[in-house]
């Protein structure tokens, strides 16, 4: 019985003496995987912007793949008005789309970001260049998101 006890005991120290600690060698231990959440439709979202003789109205609806499809219409003071479709991703909290709109009678297409923070949009801001007949960021990295013009979420006006 002693024989047992000692041959256990040995076995027992050989195993926790093998084995690591995180903070021995600092390495952080995964944890399990979370189980994947499917993000169901959201429906129809609407953003508005007015002040300074300028509005902003941002309608749009994202689906279960981070999709983004709706409209972004322009109404800035001493400039032309521009009204167009916007088809994109959400990419974590921030709104990456092409901005298809005329304006003067002309078609163009721009790419456009907004951060949503809060329950609100932020329009993005950068040096952009011209790739493939669109305007697009040179470097979204180093988007600016200027918080003067927050785009507050106001109930969708109904599909006539």
């Amino acid at each position: 019985m002693k024989k047992l006890f000692a041959l256990t005991l040995i076995i027992m120290v050989g195993f926790v003496s093998c084995k690591k600690t995180d903070t021995v060698t600092g390495e952080i231990a995964p944890s399990a995987p979370k189980v994947a959440e499917s993000a169901e439709p959201t429906g129809n979202q609407c953003y508005s912007y007015s002040g300074n003789n300028s509005m902003v109205d941002l309608s749009f609806n994202v689906n279960s793949h981070q999709e983004v499809n709706g409209t972004l219409s322009y109404n800035l003071s001493e400039k032309d008005k521009n009204e167009g479709i916007l088809v994109g991703n959400m990419k974590g909290d921030t709104l990456i789309a092409d901005y298809t709109f005329t304006s003067e009678g002309v078609s163009s297409v721009r790419e456009v970001a907004f951060l949503n923070r809060e329950g609100t949009f932020i329009e993005g801001y950068g040096e952009t260049v011209e790739a493939n007949d669109k305007i697009v960021f040179k470097d979204k990295s180093k988007l600016i998101f200027d918080q003067k013009n927050i785009l507050v979420k106001v109930d969708c006006k109904p599909v006539q």
